[in-house]
């Protein structure tokens, strides 16, 4: 095939691709609604990104720089429009950010023209994901990332050995960012950290998950919370674990807050990530959690068990059986968007309200944390639909 037959043949694939309409789907749940279509994969990526579009330097229509996968999204609505800034895998393995934009919110996404230039400190970064984005009510949009470098006391002979830190940058338009200085922590590494946006006692909150190590938690408790007096040179002295690790739950091994979280009139409503381990390796999933609205360290409501987990195509990819998410917008309506990435490959979206989380965090069960408190939680409510459950057994009759 010659350059202009492919070039139109890879447009229109492209095009095929970006206007594809996406198909909600029947809840069996009723707590949120899946969709059919990921919102956004590595195929999204513009064809300019990818290809020397230049029948000289490129007669072959190769593609020269590819592009592995587009995950872990943070979210915002800005100007009634929905962006998520994702996390861009290219076959080098080097991750970028780039913002990538819809009309609805559940499809239609398309990248901007360029992904983004984040600056680098005096310590360059080599590799950069998972922002979670947030306006503060100072007037900034703060977007907080994990960066990893190679760990300086590696030996030679180790070259996977990594540290994590939060990369913090700030920007008022997504388009041009600064760069801060990362996070002084003093509790080991930190590689999921969350911007509160209001302050709190007048200064800077910030959810955080200390860990020993790159990939273990180790001594680390669980979802921490501070405060620091700048974000221009942030440093939390102290943390507290809010949300603990937990033995044989979905937590057991680590967690981390997802995006900031949303305020309601009862209380600010919570996304986490819960991880446990398997005879198949890490499975990741997602629950949702609340905490006081004017205490946002404290716990005020913890439904039993996921709230998302990965199912279907969903587990595989990348790094199989993972669910994550680190964006949400919540609609003036009361419409929430979730925004969530599987296996470390794609991105989705499902589609809820504050009013059923708000339901879902009240009236869920709480984690018993034994098998006969599990069946105590069932027996109870199956005592209360004895008497009202008419339809339901004349259906199955």
């Amino acid at each position: 095939m010659d350059f202009n037959k492919r070039l139109k043949k890879i447009t229109i694939d492209y095009k095929e691709l970006i206007e594809k309409k996406n198909e909600v789907l029947f809840s069996s749940n009723g707590i949120f609604e899946r969709y059919k279509n990921p919102i956004l994969t590595g195929a999204h990526a513009p064809i300019h990104w990818r290809y020397d579009l230049n029948k000289e330097t490129n007669p072959f229509l190769m593609e020269r720089i590819g592009i592995n996968a587009a995950f872990n999204a943070g979210a915002i609505k800005n100007e009634d429009k929905y962006l998520i800034i994702a996390r861009v895998e290219g076959n080098d393995r080097k991750s970028f950010f780039a913002v990538a934009e819809s009309p609805n919110g559940i499809d239609n996404f398309r990248f901007w023209e360029r992904p983004i230039a984040l600056p680098e400190t005096a310590d360059p970064d080599t590799n950069v994901y998972d922002m979670r984005i947030v306006k503060h009510e100072d007037g900034w949009f703060y977007g907080l990332f994990c960066t990893e470098r190679r760990d300086p006391q590696a030996p030679d002979g180790d070259q996977s050995s990594a540290v994590a830190k939060c990369g913090i940058a700030r920007t008022k338009d997504l388009i041009d960012w600064e760069r801060l200085p990362d996070l002084i922590s003093h509790s080991g590494q930190q590689r999921n950290v969350v911007l509160h946006p209001e302050f709190i006692d007048g200064k800077y909150a910030l959810y955080t998950r200390p860990q020993d190590g790159f990939i273990d938690t180790g001594s680390g408790g669980g979802i921490g919370f501070g405060l620091t007096e700048s974000m221009e040179r942030a440093e939390v002295p102290e943390e507290s674990i809010v949300d603990p690790k937990v033995y044989h739950t979905i937590n057991e091994v680590k967690n981390g807050l997802g995006p900031a979280p949303i305020k309601t009139e009862q209380g600010w409503l919570q996304l986490a990530h819960g991880v446990r381990n398997t005879a198949a390796g890490l499975r990741y999933v997602l629950y949702v959690f609340m905490t006081d609205l004017e205490n946002p360290s404290k716990v005020i409501y913890r439904p039993a068990g996921y709230f998302i987990a990965p199912e279907g195509a969903e587990r595989v990819g990348d790094v199989s059986n993972v669910v994550f998410a680190n964006g949400w917008i919540n609609d003036p309506d009361g419409k929430v968007f979730i925004y969530y990435a599987s296996s470390d490959t794609r991105m989705h979206v499902a589609t809820t309200s504050v009013e059923k989380l708000i339901d879902y965090c009240k009236n869920t069960p709480q984690d018993g944390l034994r098998s006969a408190a599990s069946v105590k939680a069932i027996n109870k409510l199956i005592n209360s639909n004895i008497s009202t459950g008419d339809v339901y057994r004349s259906v199955l009759l």
